[in-house]
């Protein structure tokens, strides 16, 4: 029988679980990917060697000339950058959802999961619960990386803003990996899709460098990008600035992207096949 006959029954199964049984579950299920993490340490290796590898090489590749039109060298792109990674963090890690979900449901794991009484969604919220631990994770990396190239943390109450921020941007993002790891056939797919979409926005946003230089077409495209108001919010924050206006402009793209997102993603995983 196929899982979108089974949609109905799973519906009202989903139904009948109390809000405690859902937490319960989800709980389960965050201990049993923590567990498989503690098994698979190299499945960290990502969030070690990210925020380390860019961090140096944007600091001494692009630090001194960039720093020169920031109205100093390389110490002011390091107070430019840093922030700017840290809202690049939680894009990055939730790519990582994505690959791993569709890698359980072509091991089988998830059609096991999916066998059980549990809740549907439990699953998904279990995932992105475990992947914001590995973002955070991936933070603390960074922010040692920042101080020890000369990052200067003056405001530790906007530090810990930033780092909420990134991570409620980043957790909207996820139901957008978790839907390509349901829809697409193997984890090279969705890792090229992934990259399609990451990269403009990545680059063409206030992440690595000030957007004043840029064509006038660019910066519109980066006006509009939510990772600019990420970074210029993380940036404001940490260093100092206007950062109202990117904060709420932020929340509003993390609410927008969540709510159209995780009923889909949900969906999709109640009903595949």
């Amino acid at each position: 029988m196929s899982a979108t006959a089974l949609a109905p029954t799973d519906l009202r199964a989903d139904a009948r679980i109390p809000l405690r049984g859902h937490l319960r579950h989800t709980g389960a299920l965050v201990r049993r990917n923590l567990l498989w993490i503690r098994q698979d340490p190299e499945s960290m290796f990502d969030a070690i060697l990210f925020p380390v590898i860019f961090t140096l090489l944007f600091v001494y590749v692009f630090g001194g000339s960039i720093g020169q039109s920031l109205g100093g060298g390389q110490e002011a792109y390091v107070q430019y950058v840093v922030p700017g990674l840290m809202a690049m963090m939680g894009m990055n890690m939730a790519q990582g959802v994505g690959t791993g979900f569709n890698q359980d449901f072509n091991t089988g794991v998830m059609d096991r999961f999916r066998s059980l009484p549990i809740g549907r969604g439990s699953v998904l919220f279990a995932k992105i619960a475990v992947e914001l631990l590995r973002m955070l994770f991936a933070t603390v990396v960074l922010m040692i990386v920042g101080v020890l190239v000369g990052f200067d943390i003056t405001n530790w109450t906007g530090l810990l803003a930033a780092v909420g921020l990134s991570a409620v941007f980043g957790s909207a993002l996820m139901w957008v990996f978790l839907t390509l790891g349901v829809v697409m056939k193997n984890a090279q797919s969705v890792q090229a899709m992934g990259f399609l979409v990451l990269m403009p926005l990545q680059f063409g946003s206030s992440i690595f460098a000030p957007t004043q230089s840029m064509p006038g077409w660019l910066q519109n495209f980066t006006d509009y990008n939510p990772l600019s108001a990420l970074a210029d919010a993380a940036r404001g924050l940490m260093v100092g600035g206007p950062a109202a206006h990117d904060v709420w402009l932020t929340l509003a793209w993390s609410a927008a992207i969540t709510t159209v997102m995780a009923p889909v993603a949900i969906h999709k995983f109640r009903t595949k096949a």
